[in-house]
């Protein structure tokens, strides 16, 4: 790989990785708010849309995990 191919590819991964950042704040708080919901809501449906979603943060955070890992791979 060339030097102005490996830049683009360097610039592409630091703006991941502030994405994977903002994305893990996010998951967080969402996790957090889930887990604050009552125990007597626990089987509700607005338990199950926050529980989903966080399944759904998790998905993102994790293939922005994934996707960094082949840059690397493909800059080395």
């Amino acid at each position: 790989m060339n030097k102005v191919r490996r830049k683009k590819l360097e610039n592409l991964m630091e703006s991941l990785e502030e994405l994977r950042n903002d994305l893990d704040l996010i998951k967080e708080e969402e996790a957090e708010a889930r887990d604050n919901i009552p125990e007597s809501m626990q089987e509700s449906e607005r338990h199950e849309k926050a529980d989903a979603a966080c399944e759904a943060l998790d998905s993102a955070f994790d293939s922005l995990e994934e996707a960094l890992s082949y840059l690397e791979e493909a800059i080395e």
